[in-house]
């Protein structure tokens, strides 16, 4: 147990960019208490916060976080199925976040096609387990976070033991039949799910709660779904993937804050070549 006074001898005065005095711990001595104590950086992190104290990593999320709502995230268990173009930038900003927990699936291998758009992608890993170049990006940017990355693909056979414990599930997959594998899932696990998909320079969004009708008013019957999207004629290009991760993301945030309105029986729209934003009703 990490005393209130060790944490105070710890902590430093700080100002936010607007000048507001907060007091903060530093990475450093976040990752030596840790070690001190044979617990988790993020045990540590939100000890302080308890105690009043901002982790420095996290001091830019402050004016738009509380530091309860902080908190609140450190003690999030998130999902991300899929760690290619959308599931490694929504990787990398979850991290960055601090979402406290991660489970990380996909069972795929890095290919030379993977370059032009995947975060987690470089030439030096070309061929390595997408699962283990999450776990590793993850350790680097914010070794608080814990991190289950398995290089696994979810069926309907796994997925309970795969998805226990998780408070929203991130689907960043690149084909139809397995989406709905997802979403069934989801709803059996009681959990919602964040789904976007990329076509070209343009994708959408929504976010689907237990019991919804969810992607089959998308994509219609999964029997009749095609395995894959628009992307088969369109390609993926990076600038399009990264903005529609960062809008999972921000879905993400809503699910997790109980804050804002999350897209539910929504679907939007983005043209990032005619710059064109829209959400429409499903219903």
């Amino acid at each position: 147990m990490i005393s209130r006074d060790e944490l105070d001898r710890r902590a430093q005065d700080r100002a936010f960019p607007d000048g507001t005095p907060f007091r903060g711990i530093s990475v450093a001595d976040v990752i030596d208490l840790s070690r001190a104590h044979a617990t988790s950086g993020r045990d540590v992190e939100a000890a302080a916060l308890e105690a009043g104290i901002v982790p420095e990593r996290y001091a830019r999320n402050m004016r738009t976080f509380s530091p309860a709502d902080q908190a609140t995230l450190l003690g999030a268990h998130a999902a991300v199925i899929g760690l290619g173009g959308l599931g490694g930038t929504v990787v990398e900003i979850l991290a960055r976040l601090g979402v406290g927990r991660l489970t990380l699936l996909d069972g795929d291998r890095f290919e030379d096609s993977n370059l032009n758009r995947q975060l987690l992608s470089t030439v030096p890993d070309l061929g390595l387990p997408k699962a283990e170049a999450a776990r590793q990006r993850v350790e680097r940017i914010n070794p608080s976070v814990e991190v289950a990355a398995l290089a696994r693909f979810l069926t309907a056979e796994n997925a309970a033991e795969l998805l226990a414990g998780c408070g929203v599930v991130v689907d960043c997959l690149d084909n139809l039949p397995a989406r709905f594998v997802v979403e069934d899932a989801c709803r059996d696990a009681g959990v919602p799910m964040v789904s976007a998909a990329v076509g070209g320079a343009s994708g959408h969004l929504t976010t689907v709660f237990p019991g919804d009708r969810g992607l089959r008013l998308i994509y219609g019957d999964p029997a009749q779904a095609p395995r894959k999207g628009a992307e088969t004629a369109l390609g993926t290009v990076p600038h399009c993937v990264v903005c529609m991760a960062s809008l999972e993301c921000a879905e993400v945030v809503k699910l997790l804050l109980h804050k804002g309105n999350p897209l539910r029986d929504r679907l939007l729209l983005a043209d990032l070549t005619e710059g064109l934003i829209e959400v429409m009703n499903l219903r």
